[in-house]
């Protein structure tokens, strides 16, 4: 089984509830990868006997740290229309004989529907292929970055925090998941926390940082995801402000042909 199967397997308890637990192959310095917690939560709904559809839209807010450990997950359909159903999902954790809600999510599903198409945004141009693109070196990194495969045409992850500052915060990089994994919704939600905190690529240097809220918006449906298989997908990732300890970053996932299938927005907490 694939790590990511691993850490998004969760066991069903009751109508709404269902555990799971943190993987090692997803580590952070201190705590697990963010993005694998989205996928936990989101894997929460996708499981769950009364969904309708596909996600359009999942919001996470990182309430506390999360433990390695078990984590309960609760998962409620709020509301059902013909199309379109709302989740308030969260994610539970026992710490010193004590339970708090450590994470928080709404999701938004729909049953898609053809329409007129069009998209407005801008894959980059002229990015060389995958194979062309030498590969990040994980090596001494957490365990996270290991399970995928990085490829940066631009704005890549320090090799040192020698602290010269750049003039943005821009990074264009092909990745996939490690081992490769064919893309669905729980995958895609992993990768769109994938980015390297901007502060990082922006200043080279070291910070306290904390993901405070991730949005991600799923634009392919799964037939889309399934065309796309285990092949490399094209993110671009920057910063828009800096400011009294917060900074955000926005981030979109393009498919070889062209297809944009996620963009995501994040507020992310900064110690100076």
């Amino acid at each position: 089984m694939h790590p990511l199967d691993e850490a998004i397997a969760l066991r069903s308890t009751s109508r709404h509830e269902f555990m799971g637990a943190t993987h090692p192959a997803y580590a952070n310095m201190v705590g697990p990868f963010g993005g694998t917690t989205a996928a936990q939560l989101l894997q929460a709904a996708l499981l769950h006997p009364e969904r309708l559809g596909e996600p359009l839209a999942l919001t996470v807010n990182f309430a506390a740290p999360v433990a390695d450990g078990e984590i309960r997950f609760v998962a409620r359909p709020v509301r059902t229309n013909r199309s379109t159903q709302h989740w308030i999902i969260e994610a539970h954790q026992t710490v010193h004989d004590t339970e708090g809600v450590v994470a928080t999510a709404t999701a938004v599903f729909a049953v898609r529907r053809e329409t007129w198409s069009n998209v407005e945004a801008v894959m980059p141009a002229n990015v060389p292929a995958p194979d062309a693109v030498p590969r990040m070196l994980v090596k001494g990194m957490p365990p996270w970055p290991q399970r995928y495969d990085m490829r940066f045409v631009e704005g890549a992850f320090p090799a040192a925090f020698d602290e010269q500052e750049q003039a943005h915060s821009r990074s264009t990089l092909w990745l996939r998941d490690e081992p490769p994994r064919a893309l669905d919704f729980a995958s895609l939600a992993a990768l769109s926390d994938s980015f390297f905190p901007r502060i990082y690529i922006r200043r080279r240097r070291r910070a306290m940082i904390g993901t405070v809220s991730l949005t991600t918006y799923f634009h392919a449906d799964s037939a889309l995801l399934a065309q796309i298989g285990t092949r490399h997908v094209l993110g671009v990732a920057k910063a828009l402000n800096y400011r009294h300890g917060y900074f955000d970053q926005t981030g979109e996932l393009w498919s070889p042909e062209g297809q944009l299938l996620a963009s995501t927005h994040q507020l992310v907490y900064f110690k100076d």
